[in-house]
């Protein structure tokens, strides 16, 4: 049985590892991680209340069962960071990466931002708005802006030679995620607390030299910390302010672009017709 056992054990943590060696550094960080930090308390109570003194079948498939969770977890954390993403647009004035491109933007020099747009131009093949657009036809700035950076992150998806702007996804990418897991996160603490205080209260009086109730109170250690962080830590205005940085490093990335060999277009400065 100690072999049967001990062969499952490998095979778990090759299954463990594989997935972890499926997932690209982008999943791993902006979904796979939302997903533990929403879940840790959960994850605290199977490690420290279920008994790994002698490992069972029982064992294996909780571990495997753990791993496939997290991953279904991952998954759904891009999906409640998509849905919030509107909201949070509309709260902001407008996308970031489209909002920065407007002269009436102070966060990059608007000398900089004119070399951009014709050299934008001339790769979406559409002519750059000019001032008098931007005031009198938002719709199709906005339509401009969108395919400009549709096509900036496509062209800059070498994650080594745009290493910032990628860390810079990740970093928005990882607290939109955790943000759309907030209040789900929270549900799932108190139900662990709840469980905890159910254990204490059949195990009554406390006994801290009793190792359950050791193992218990651990577990409410990190269901408090986590909530803490959930509620502080855990909000709109830290994934607005990565939203911006990302929308910033990712028009700057039109400096690289265009020192890569690509000749800066002639200024566009036809009228975009409503």
């Amino acid at each position: 049985m100690e072999r049967t056992a001990g062969s499952l054990s490998v095979t778990a943590s090759d299954f463990g590892a594989g997935m972890f060696r499926f997932l690209d550094a982008y999943t791993l960080r902006a979904r796979l991680f939302p997903a533990i930090i929403g879940a840790a308390p959960a994850l605290a109570a199977l490690a420290l209340l279920i008994s790994w003194k002698s490992l069972e079948l029982s064992n294996i498939i909780a571990t495997v069962g753990i791993l496939v969770v997290i991953y279904a977890l991952a998954d759904w954390a891009r999906k409640q960071g998509r849905k919030i993403e509107p909201v949070l647009y509309a709260q902001m004035g407008g996308k970031p990466s489209v909002t920065m491109m407007y002269r009436s933007d102070g966060t990059i020099d608007s000398a900089s931002k004119d070399r951009y747009r014709d050299f934008l131009a001339a790769a979406v093949k559409s002519p750059a708005p000019t001032q008098l657009d931007e005031v009198q036809n938002p719709a199709a700035t906005n339509a401009f802006y969108e395919l400009a950076g549709t096509w900036l992150r496509e062209s800059t998806r070498d994650t080594k030679r745009f290493a910032i702007l990628f860390n810079e996804n990740v970093t928005y990418g990882f607290r939109r995620n955790l943000l759309g897991l907030k209040w789900p996160a929270l549900v799932l603490n108190v139900v662990v607390v709840g469980i905890c205080a159910v254990i204490l209260w059949y195990n009554a009086p406390i006994n801290l030299g009793d190792d359950l109730t050791r193992r218990v109170l651990v577990v409410l250690v990190v269901a408090a910390t986590h909530a803490l962080y959930i509620c502080l830590i855990v909000t709109r205005r830290g994934v607005m302010d990565a939203s911006r940085t990302y929308a910033r490093q990712l028009i700057l990335s039109c400096e690289a672009l265009m020192a890569s060999g690509s000749k800066a277009p002639t200024r566009t400065r036809r009228k975009i017709k409503p």
